[in-house]
């Protein structure tokens, strides 16, 4: 048996705000719209990955998800335009990437990351 995907799911009560965070601000694609559930995605490869760790790594919080970009200053640039607080970064940490964390609009924890080259 062999892992094809991992999907997170996240609960809210109310699922349009995902729409301005997840697909106007972080640029997701909308892949699916049942009404009760929505599902954002870009269309590329990615690896199967799920991370388990006690902390979050340079003493911040566990995040509850991590979402690599190719250019961390748009997206930084993005989430300060949509008002939303930055509440760690950027920053470059010792393991070769640059990140920030903000929380999206269910108050999950949100890793915005690049890996540095």
């Amino acid at each position: 048996m062999k892992v094809l995907r991992i999907v997170a799911n996240i609960e809210a009560p109310d699922i349009t705000p995902a729409k301005r965070f997840y697909e106007d601000i972080l640029g997701l694609d909308l892949m699916m719209d049942l009404g009760w559930i929505v599902t954002f995605g870009a269309n590329t490869s990615m690896k199967v990955q799920l991370s388990v760790a006690s902390q979050g790594g340079s003493g911040t919080p566990v995040p509850d998800l991590s979402i690599e970009v190719d250019d961390l200053d748009a997206a930084f640039e993005a989430m300060t335009a949509a008002g939303v607080p930055i509440e760690y970064g950027p920053a470059d940490e010792p393991w070769g990437v640059r990140r920030f964390y903000v929380r999206d609009p269910f108050d999950r924890l949100v890793n915005i990351l690049v890996h540095k080259s």
